[in-house]
């Protein structure tokens, strides 16, 4: 079940303003009871201000009174809302790369330019998160840092992950007759 946008916020508005038990509270909110009774005692959440769910159309105002008078009925969130956080859940965001591992990016390419170079440029922009720029500058040895590039692989650099370079590798390296690359001996 997913779980109210600010949980706390909303458990605080609830004990303040409904009768419903600790077990329905911390059910809704995804809080042990024993949370919500130190919220009640005011020992848990002191300084947070309560959220009205009715008003942020999370709750209906029908099933907090139904919950209210049926103690084993439990709340649970208006349809569009379990849509909106289903939604949110599903979207991934860029990789965030820490500033130690941006000049380790170079490396990844000029190893891909050495070693796998049937990969295409839009594939190693997506497995390393570079630029294509930079891997036209690396190619063409007019990076700022060209002297200094040494080929190392993007997965021990921790660019990337393993599973996808093999993937990426097994995609692009094979021939139209279906054999991968293999150099002669």
């Amino acid at each position: 079940m997913a779980l109210p946008l600010m949980p706390k916020a909303t458990a605080v508005w609830l004990v303040e303003n409904t009768t419903l038990t600790f077990e329905q509270i911390g059910d809704f909110c995804g809080m042990h009871p024993l949370e919500i009774q130190g919220i009640a005692d005011g020992e848990v959440a002191s300084g947070i201000i309560g959220q009205d769910p009715v008003a942020c159309g999370q709750l209906m105002l029908e099933n907090i009174q139904h919950c209210e008078n049926n103690k084993e009925a439990r709340l649970e969130l208006t349809h569009g809302t379990q849509k909106f956080l289903a939604s949110k859940a599903k979207t991934k965001g860029g990789r965030y790369t820490p500033v130690a591992r941006r000049q380790d990016k170079p490396d990844a390419v000029a190893w891909f330019i050495k070693f796998h170079p049937t990969v295409p440029d839009a594939q190693i922009v997506k497995l390393i998160g570079t630029t294509k720029n930079t891997i036209n500058s690396v190619r063409n040895r007019t990076h700022w840092n060209s002297a200094n590039l040494k080929p190392r692989d993007p997965v021990l650099l921790g660019l990337c992950t393993q599973t996808r370079l093999d993937d990426a590798i097994t995609k692009f390296s094979k021939h139209p007759g279906g054999d991968t690359d293999k150099k002669a001996v």
